[in-house]
């Protein structure tokens, strides 16, 4: 069992490490094209364009010389509800930031009894912060495609997607080609590995909407409507995609199935604590000297282990303010919550939560309402509109937030004046209100998440919002007392 997880440690350390200082000498200049042009003859290749590592398991005869496609080979080998509960027992938790049991979709999605079902992998990462699945789909694109394999034979699918981010077209490419690789070895399509077994893939590239990577506004985008959300129940497992059953699943997700099936639920209940099983791939930004993609087993360490340990601190040495440990749209902590520990309930318990695993850094330098102003400047932009919640909540938050955190020019006097200054205290009161509304009555997780950083921010960093306050007052007064004397001259 030891060497079995050492090897596992050995085959994920590779795509679990990468870093801002490792990327960058994959980045195309005038001095480095031509070599770039030698090594890679047949890729379309431009100046500032990053190249994606040729790792080892990029590669599919590369991949099955280190163990690919055995997972598949074991599941074919026995019953699709072996394989269902085999995932349920490993206690395998999604890992694109809801956080729901794998296993519990999946035995859903088989109890359905229409022959036609979709099986679907979730690529658009669109959430601010995060960038660990695209390290996977660069450099381990074969890991997931056989556990969408695996996963379609579970529930007994014969067709499946992969809805990947619009801004990831290296990536689209380069698994567009595995994809194909694939299906020359006989892994995709007509009776898999001589099995009774056939599963199409498809690679879908999204049209560039962050509310897509909501499940059912994927499936509408897939299905060539409007990419929006709907209202649930019906749950996807009963009726997705098509208005048929359905299971989707994260990139990170579905790369760690192959391992489990090879290698059994109690395996991969060894890596990690109780509740938070395996390894999770953090994707680490902001002010720290070596952002990167870091793969570590959950629960075994800090938030401080690994913003101190793996990114090697806050650059310039200076002072750590704030950290969202899961992303844009998880609740701040604050610099005193390096000690908690890096799993579901532990984030939970400190106020935040695990999200997709974005961990952003904050350093004293940095203005925490000009912060979660630029979130809200995304929030409203990427809002689909369709609930009022959501679509006049991010509106109202972003107006008051720009009128707190930009200074005050001249030319809005005259409005501002109308109606009685800029802005007033009662607005962290707004913010209170607006962003309960928001969480409680929005339709998806774009509206029901995006108050989290605000109504955190207020709790930790309460005297920054009033101290803008302050100064917007103070310079309207000034502005009113320059219009008069200029008006008496």
């Amino acid at each position: 069992m030891a060497e079995q997880i050492e090897e596992r440690r050995i085959l994920l350390k590779y795509c679990g490490r990468t870093t801002a200082r490792t990327a960058r000498e994959r980045i195309i200049t005038p001095e480095n094209i031509a070599y770039f042009t030698k090594i890679y003859p047949d890729r379309k290749l431009h100046l500032w364009q990053w190249v994606p590592f040729d790792a080892p398991n990029a590669d599919v005869e590369m991949y099955v010389k280190r163990g690919g496609y055995q997972g598949l080979e074991k599941a074919l080998a026995g019953k699709p509800e072996a394989v269902v509960a085999e995932i349920k027992d490993s206690g395998l938790i999604g890992r694109g930031g809801a956080g729901f049991p794998t296993g519990l979709k999946w035995e859903a999605a088989f109890k359905q009894t229409e022959k036609e079902k979709y099986f679907v992998c979730n690529a658009e990462e669109g959430e601010p912060g995060t960038f660990k699945d695209k390290v996977l789909l660069d450099q381990d694109p074969h890991a997931v495609i056989e556990g969408m394999i695996i996963g379609a034979y579970a529930i007994g699918s014969s067709e499946g997607y992969i809805y990947i981010r619009a801004e990831y077209g290296n990536s689209a490419e380069m698994f567009e080609r595995a994809v194909k690789e694939a299906e020359v070895h006989g892994f995709l399509g007509e009776n898999i590995l001589g099995s009774s077994f056939s599963f199409k893939l498809k690679v879908l590239r999204a049209p560039g909407a962050y509310v897509c990577g909501e499940e059912t506004a994927l499936f509408r985008s897939i299905e060539g409507k409007r990419g929006v959300p709907e209202t649930k129940p019906p749950f996807p497992t009963v009726c997705g995609l098509f208005e048929k059953p359905t299971v989707i699943n994260n990139v990170e997700t579905l790369a760690n199935v192959p391992h489990i099936i090879l290698n059994g639920a109690k395996w991969f209940k060894s890596l990690g604590v109780d509740g938070s099983f395996g390894t999770k791939l953090f994707s680490i930004s902001g002010n720290v000297k070596n952002p990167g993609v870091f793969e570590v087993e959950l629960g075994k360490y800090t938030l401080g282990d690994l913003i101190h340990g793996l990114a090697e601190g806050i650059e310039a040495d200076r002072k750590l303010k704030a950290v969202l440990p899961g992303g844009a749209s998880t609740c701040f902590l604050g610099g005193d919550n390096l000690d908690v520990a890096m799993d579901y309930k532990s984030l939970e318990k400190a106020g935040s939560s695990l999200g997709t695993g974005a961990i952003i850094v904050f350093d004293e330098t940095i203005s925490i309402p000009e912060i979660v102003t630029h979130f809200f400047d995304f929030y409203q932009k990427e809002s689909c509109g369709t609930c009022v919640p959501c679509r006049v909540g991010t509106k109202k938050v972003d107006d008051i937030l720009h009128s707190i955190t930009k200074p005050i020019k001249l030319e809005q006097l005259k409005d501002l004046h109308r109606v009685g200054g800029p802005v007033k205290m009662p607005y962290i009161e707004t913010f209170q209100n607006t962003g309960t509304v928001m969480k409680k009555a929005s339709k998806c997780g774009l509206g029901q998440t995006a108050p989290d950083p605000l109504l955190s921010s207020i709790e930790l960093f309460e005297d920054e919002y009033y101290a803008l306050i302050k100064q917007r007052q103070k310079e309207y007064e000034h502005l009113v007392e320059e219009a008069r004397i200029l008006s008496e001259g």
